[in-house]
């Protein structure tokens, strides 16, 4: 065992024992307090809002402003986002009472159509097909008008019979075209032409697409065709008489149609 002592005076500075006190790491106390945020970061600094390189404040938040702020596309009603930037619907800007409703649904709409003015113009419709189909009906053969009128038996062979189908086949295309097309083309058969009436699309008024003025005239027609006759013309007075706030039918419910004036 060695007896040698540590020379007196002080340690030298390279004595692994000695103990210097830990210098602070640049910017805080050596716990990371007072560091600064990360690059990229989204509270400030560089590559963040404000800093270097990166977005300036308040820009760029889906939150900043209505539709996904700066840059966001622009959408068919005018404004930033969905419902923004374009052109506005026929309707007017403030259609059905703003974006998410108001106070009164029909606010920057056309007047409804009133009641009277749609009956005597599907009346019109009805003529202008019913006609022709009558005389269609009698080259073919459709109804014997010769039976008595208490032999009810021989009137109902008669709708059993392939002529008669046929009959109700060629009217189903005739009318159901008829309402399609011009529905399509411009929102208005000849009668409501008469009538200053037109169909529009409910959202947002313009004239019904081909799938719509086909399911409107579906609904309207082949049950009034094939089986329920008055009755479903009762259906269909009822629905518009009675509907809020759209006076819809329900074929206007099925095609998401409305019938406004056009005066």
């Amino acid at each position: 065992m060695s007896n040698d002592q540590p020379p007196p005076g002080p340690p030298p500075d390279d004595d692994p024992f000695r103990k210097r006190p830990q210098e602070p790491r640049p910017g805080g106390d050596g716990g990371g307090a007072g560091q600064g945020p990360p690059p990229g970061s989204p509270y400030g600094g560089p590559g963040g809002p404000g800093g270097p390189g990166g977005p300036p404040p308040g820009g760029g938040s889906p939150y900043d402003t209505p539709g996904g702020g700066a840059g966001a596309p622009s959408g068919p009603y005018g404004g930033g986002g969905p419902y923004g930037g374009g052109t506005p619907p026929p309707y007017g800007p403030n259609a059905f009472g703003g974006a998410y409703g108001g106070a009164d649904p029909l606010a920057g709409m056309p007047p409804l159509a009133e009641f009277g003015k749609r009956f005597v113009a599907r009346l019109v419709d009805i003529l202008i097909i019913a006609i022709p189909l009558a005389g269609i009906s009698l080259l073919i053969g459709g109804w014997d008008l010769t039976t008595d009128g208490d032999d009810w038996e021989e009137i109902t062979d008669q709708v059993n019979t392939g002529r008669q189908w046929l009959v109700t086949l060629i009217s189903l295309v005739a009318y159901i075209g008829y309402d399609t097309i011009m529905t399509k083309r411009n929102g208005q058969t000849v009668g409501k032409r008469l009538m200053k009436l037109r169909v529009a699309m409910l959202n947002d008024g313009r004239t019904p697409d081909t799938s719509s003025a086909l399911m409107r005239a579906v609904v309207l027609w082949v049950p009034a065709l094939v089986c329920c006759y008055c009755v479903w013309w009762l259906v269909i007075l009822i629905t518009v008489l009675t509907d809020k706030p759209y006076k819809q039918g329900l074929h206007d419910k099925a095609g998401k149609t409305v019938v406004v004036s056009a005066a």
